[in-house]
């Protein structure tokens, strides 16, 4: 029989519920989109994170852009012409900051050349922020409201920002906003006090910076920037004066619309220091510190405070701290603020590690080191020395021109020129011109060395007044003479007002209206050498009672002196030559004698000449009363000297046996030399180099604007500040 199997299958009965289906499928739906939202909110807020630090890198390379434009931009607006050029060299805040954006290749995130060396096909940069960056208005603002690109630090005080300069000129005032200008008529005043007079703790106790600005109104005692060059330790106390600007910057806001990325400003103080030079030893050039030419290592040479160079090599020396521009080579046996460096100083971590367990700033610097700041020392190398090397200046932005700024020669009250010889082949001077100042006007007095005043004069007379006026001679103690035409009437060694008349001298030429004459000390004379170098020879111990007689303005504003060859055909004569540097033997020399007792220059002395000087006594070693309000560290005051010559000899008629130095020291070479200068080498009067035991050097920083000198070397350090709400110190 035949049987077909089945098959049963039993299931329990079910359904389907469309409204679960729709739920869950709803529920994933909204989990897919939330998940999609979140991813979405996650790549918007990493978008901005990136835009942000984009935007923030963009914007310290436009600051660093800022600090390296500004100081070029600001000398330019100092030289001749820069008013009808402004456009042209881009001098303004506006130039400036459009300038900033195109250094910092700003306007893309990935500059052109690198994008063609990553050779990607078809590359397509995403990136919102890059913009043309087109309106700089929109992107750099005065601060608090105001209008422009710029706040000025003039003439007003803002909360929380650096204490402002004043002026008066109306030039400044109105340009200050528009161009970056420094200029000798900022000064300190009232207005600051508060500001200077700001004082703060150290850990140690508390440090006091400014001084009296009715006192100290040009160069006041500050506070140094918090910065990684170390011309001076952050906090201590320096001299200069600070020339400032405030800003905002944000470059998003330009493109908000596109970005819509908030993002607040940032206010910033760029500060243009003007720092006299004030370190133990200062030069723009290459130098050679711890030995002499002769190999000899320094000994009985004590130096206190800092050392600046613009290129270094230390050779075995014991030097407290070193700055440079340009590098340093240091050797395994010195030791700089009691560090030993075998290795690069700058090698990243040695820095770190020193302030870590040291406690103290690091002792060696270069001014690369601070993004935000440079240090520019304003070396005109030996322009320095010669008033007559350039032409003046006009139609200058600043009311101070770049010449009168920078060169020393320009700077002096008093001038001394040889305009004359006896011919082509005999260079002996035959007439001087010695100018000063008189009642704030600059006055001329030509000095013939061979031709009388009046027939049968001794040489030396100089006119007073006609008969029967009366001049007044003060202390000066002068020789008189009274007449005309040969026949004179003298008295010797008188003092205060003379009337020149019969009464008092007599009538030696009855009939004739006659002059009265008077010789008073000259402070300078033309005097030969026993080598046979024609030298002039100034004294200035005499120039107090010489400034008397010719009723001139003190040696409180006549404080300083410049003596140079006049080459020029305009003023001086065919026959003289300009002066060569290095000197040469057949150029003449400057004699400084009669110098010890500098006293009588109130506000101190300086001297400047293009000729090699021979210093022939000791020179300001007469002790002065300080100014008022004033004490120094080390109780003991000397009048403020400074001599610059591009040669110095120490002996005129004998070879000193040694030589002690106190002060500081510098150079004016050019920072192009290849050859190191050794600043401490010495020699004697006929050129052979001092040996160095003979040679005593005890070197220290001006700590006070009570010691600089009338005439002073200058340097610029360009800080660039971000001002933050939970800032305080300024």
């Amino acid at each position: 029989m035949n049987m077909t199997p089945t098959s049963k299958r039993f299931a329990k009965p079910g359904y389907v519920s469309y409204v679960l289906v729709l739920t869950t499928s709803a529920i994933l739906t909204m989990l897919m989109v939330a998940t999609y939202q979140r991813a979405t909110n996650g790549q918007a807020v990493q978008r901005n994170v990136q835009l942000r630090l984009d935007y923030g890198e963009k914007e310290d390379t436009i600051l660093r852009s800022i600090v390296s434009l500004v100081p070029n931009r600001a000398i330019r607006s100092m030289q001749s012409a820069s008013v009808t050029n402004a456009a042209t060299w881009k001098l303004s805040w506006q130039d400036i900051f459009t300038d900033a954006l195109v250094l910092a290749n700003a306007r893309t995130s990935i500059p052109s050349s690198v994008a063609t060396a990553l050779n990607i096909p078809n590359l397509n940069l995403g990136n919102s922020g890059d913009s043309t960056l087109a309106t700089p208005s929109a992107i750099f603002k005065a601060i608090s409201a105001e209008t422009g690109y710029v706040s000025v630090g003039i003439n007003r005080n803002l909360t929380g920002y650096p204490g402002a300069l004043y002026t008066a000129n109306a030039t400044t005032i109105a340009r200050d906003p528009a161009y970056p200008i420094i200029s000798s008529d900022k000064i300190y005043n009232t207005l600051a006090q508060t500001w200077l007079n700001s004082a703060t703790s150290n850990g140690n106790g508390t440090i006091a910076y400014g001084l009296s600005a009715t006192t100290y109104p040009n160069f006041n005692l500050l506070k140094y920037p918090n910065i990684n060059f170390g011309y001076a330790k952050p906090g201590d106390p320096f001299v200069g004066k600070r020339n400032w600007w405030a800003f905002s910057l944000d470059v998003a806001a330009q493109d908000f619309a596109l970005t819509k990325l908030p993002r607040p400003g940032r206010d910033f103080v760029l500060s243009i220091y003007e720092i006299p030079s004030q370190l133990a030893i200062s030069a723009a050039s290459f130098m050679e510190l711890g030995q002499y030419a002769s190999g000899d290592a320094w000994q009985n040479t004590t130096i206190t405070g800092g050392i600046f160079a613009g290129k270094s090599t230390v050779d075995s020396a014991r030097l407290s701290a070193l700055s440079s521009r340009s590098g340093m080579t240091v050797s395994a046996d010195s030791t700089i603020g009691g560090q030993t460096f075998a290795s690069n100083p700058f090698t990243p971590g040695v820095r770190e590690t020193y302030q870590m367990t040291q406690a103290d700033f690091f002792p060696v610097s270069l001014a690369s080191e601070s993004g935000r700041a440079a240090f520019i020392p304003l070396n005109r190398g030996t322009d320095f020395f010669d008033r007559l090397a350039q032409a003046t200046e006009s139609s200058t932005l600043s009311p101070t021109t770049w010449n009168n700024y920078t060169i020393g020669a320009l700077q002096c009250d008093m001038r001394l020129d040889i305009t004359q010889c006896v011919s082509a082949s005999n260079k002996t001077p035959t007439a001087l011109r010695f100018s000063y100042m008189k009642g704030g006007v600059m006055q001329t007095l030509t000095y013939s060395l061979v031709t009388p005043v009046d027939t049968s004069l001794p040489v030396g007379y100089l006119l007073a007044c006609a008969e029967n006026g009366t001049y007044n001679f003060g202390t000066a103690v002068v020789d008189l003479a009274y007449g005309k035409s040969g026949s004179y009437a003298y008295q010797t060694a008188q003092t205060g007002s003379i009337t020149f008349n019969n009464a008092r001298f007599g009538d030696p030429l009855v009939g004739t209206v006659k002059n009265g004459y008077y010789r008073p000390s000259f402070p300078f004379e033309v005097k030969t050498m026993t080598s046979g170098k024609i030298c002039v020879a100034i004294y200035p111990q005499r120039f107090a009672n010489f400034l008397i007689a010719l009723n001139a303005d003190s040696t409180a504003v006549n404080n300083s002196l410049v003596v140079n060859v006049d080459y020029t055909a305009a003023t001086g004569s065919t026959l003289l030559i300009k002066p060569s540097i290095p000197c040469t033997d057949l150029d003449y020399g400057l004699i400084l004698k009669e110098c010890a007792n500098l006293t009588s220059f109130t506000t101190g002395f300086s001297l400047v000449t293009n000729l090699r000087t021979y210093i022939g006594e000791d020179f300001n070693t007469v002790q002065a009363t300080p100014p008022t309000g004033y004490t120094p560290a080390s109780g003991v005051y000397f009048p403020p000297c400074s001599l610059f010559a591009p040669e110095k000899r120490f002996g005129v008629d004998l070879e000193p046996f040694s030589v002690k130095v106190g002060g500081q020291i510098g150079s004016v070479a050019s920072d192009t030399i290849t050859t190191p200068i050794r600043p401490l080498d010495s020699k004697t009067v006929s050129g052979t180099a001092l040996a160095s035991n003979r040679i005593v050097f005890n070197l220290r920083p001006i700590a006070h604007p009570a010691e600089l000198p009338p005439i002073n070397m200058m340097n610029w350090l360009i800080v660039l500040e971000e001002r933050r709400k939970e800032y305080v110190g300024y």
